[in-house]
């Protein structure tokens, strides 16, 4: 996958990225909202880029794309994850040294209407912490509409989450 916007790439994983994933899981807003996504070490996150490759030929589980800057590193991913129902929900990240710039909705707008037509599905969801206003943002700002908010099942826990889903409309 190679999708370019005005100032990002989406593309593949390579073994050489481990750093700069490490880097960005590090920020506290990530270690917050998706502990599962932090990578304490280099080789833990070459050991997830590793997997993540190899979802790229399997197709099954997630299907997590770095973003890059055009001219520069790696500053986060997007990704679909199929759920146990069957559906999907969309999922992105960019390291704290690069927020607040527009990045995350940039890359979303982009990935959803090449991620759907490749799965074969015409919606996704997405569901975060109530309280991480910065991805509700997100999720606004690229058409998604909100189906709940209070308690719900977040990480194997119970916590008040916000969802919402996104419907492509093919031309």
């Amino acid at each position: 996958m190679n999708i370019e916007t005005e100032r990002l790439l989406i593309t593949r994983f390579t073994m050489d990225m481990a750093q700069a994933v490490h880097l960005n899981s590090l920020d506290e807003a990530n270690r917050r909202f998706v502990p599962d996504e932090v990578f304490e070490t280099v080789e833990d996150a070459a050991e997830t880029i590793e997997f993540l490759i190899g979802c790229y030929t399997s197709g099954e589980g997630p299907l997590v794309y770095p973003i890059t800057l055009k001219a520069g590193p790696c500053i986060g991913h997007v990704q679909a994850v199929p759920l146990d129902d069957g559906t999907w929900e969309i999922g992105y990240h960019i390291g704290g040294a690069y927020t607040g710039k527009g990045y995350a909705t940039e890359a979303v707008k982009a990935f959803l209407p090449v991620i759907l037509p490749k799965l074969g599905i015409k919606q996704i969801r997405g569901i975060c912490l109530s309280e991480n206003r910065a991805s509700i943002k997100v999720l606004e700002r690229t058409g998604f509409t909100k189906t709940f908010e209070g308690p719900g099942p977040y990480q194997g826990t119970t916590a008040q989450i916000y969802s919402a889903i996104y419907e492509h409309h093919a031309p």
